[in-house]
C-alpha cells in the first residue's frame, strides 16, 4: 500500500512538473514571438551583470548627465530637435525609414522586403532583451520625471513614465540596426553608423533618456549584435538581407557613400 502511494505521488509529481514545465515554455514563447525576436529570453548577454549601474545623483558622473539633458533642451526647437521627435517613432516602419537615407535606398516591405525583415525582427532582440534585466532591476527615474519638466513630445510621457531610464532600449535599437546595415553596406558605412548615433542623442534632446542611459544602450546593442550573429536564424535573415542588397547594388539602385579606400599606414 505505501509502495502504491508512493508511485502514485511520484506520477502527480511528474504531472505537476510537465504542467510547469508547458507554463514556462508558454510564458517564454510569449516573451518571445518568432514573428518578433530571433532570440528566446536567457541568449542574450545579461545587461545587468554586462552594465555598471546608473550614476548617483551625488557623483560627478551624473553632473555630466545634467550638463547633457540642458545641452539636450537648447537643441529642442531646432531642426535637429525635430529630428529627434521623429526618432522616438520605432514601431511599424519607423527604424526602416529612419535609416532609409543613410542605408543608400528606401529600406521598405515591398522594395526591399528582405532587408527589411531584418531590421524589423531584430528590433526586440536588441531594445527588449538585451535591456530587459538592467532596466527592471535599476528602474532609474526618467530625466523628465527627475527634473519635473515635459519632454519633446508630452504625449508619450505618461507611457515612459512606467518603466525605467537606463539603459536606453531606442538607443540600443539604433546602435544594433546601425551595426548590421553597415555590415550589409560598409561603402556608407560612415553615414549609417553616424545614424544610429544620432538616434541615441536623441533620446537626450528629448528628455527621454540621461546620456548615462544612452551609453549604456550602445553597450547593451554591441552585446545583442554579437549574440545574434550566433543565432541560426539571424545569419539566414541576414545573409537573404546581403544578397538582396548585392541586386540592388548591381542595378544601380544604391546611392554611394563618402566612405573611401585608404592606403594604410604603419602609425598605430
Amino acid at each position: 500500500m505505501k509502495h502504491c502511494s508512493f508511485m502514485l505521488s511520484v506520477f502527480f509529481s511528474i504531472l505537476a512538473l510537465g504542467s510547469f514545465t508547458t507554463a514556462e515554455v508558454s510564458a517564454r514563447d510569449r516573451n518571445t514571438d518568432p514573428d518578433v525576436y530571433f532570440l528566446q529570453e536567457g541568449d542574450l548577454p545579461n545587461s545587468l551583470e554586462l552594465l555598471p549601474g546608473p550614476p548617483s545623483t551625488e557623483s560627478v558622473q551624473f553632473l555630466y548627465d545634467r550638463a547633457r539633458y540642458d545641452w539636450g533642451k537648447s537643441l529642442r526647437n531646432t531642426e535637429r530637435g525635430e529630428q529627434a521627435f521623429q526618432d522616438a517613432r520605432l514601431s511599424g516602419s519607423g527604424v526602416p525609414r529612419a535609416f532609409s537615407e543613410a542605408f543608400g535606398i528606401a529600406i521598405t516591405e515591398d522594395d526591399t522586403p528582405e532587408i527589411y525583415r531584418l531590421v524589423v525582427g531584430m528590433r526586440e532582440d536588441a531594445g527588449d532583451l538585451a535591456t530587459r534585466e538592467a532596466k527592471e532591476h535599476y528602474n532609474r527615474q526618467r530625466p523628465f520625471m527627475f527634473f519635473g519638466e515635459d519632454t519633446c513630445n508630452p504625449e508619450q510621457q505618461v507611457e515612459l513614465s512606467t518603466n525605467g531610464s537606463y539603459p536606453s532600449g531606442h538607443t540600443a535599437v539604433g546602435w544594433a540596426t546601425a551595426l548590421v546595415l553597415a555590415e550589409i553596406n560598409p561603402d556608407r558605412q560612415d553615414e549609417i553608423l553616424k545614424r544610429g548615433f544620432d538616434m541615441g542623442e536623441s533620446r537626450v534632446i528629448c528628455g527621454y533618456h540621461f546620456q548615462s542611459d544612452v551609453d549604456a544602450g550602445r553597450l547593451a546593442a554591441a552585446g545583442a549584435v554579437a549574440r545574434l550573429h550566433a543565432d541560426p536564424g539571424f545569419i539566414k535573415q541576414l545573409n537573404k538581407a546581403k544578397k538582396e542588397f548585392a541586386k540592388l547594388k548591381k542595378a544601380g539602385k544604391v546611392a554611394k557613400g563618402s566612405h573611401q579606400c585608404v592606403t594604410p599606414v604603419e602609425s598605430y
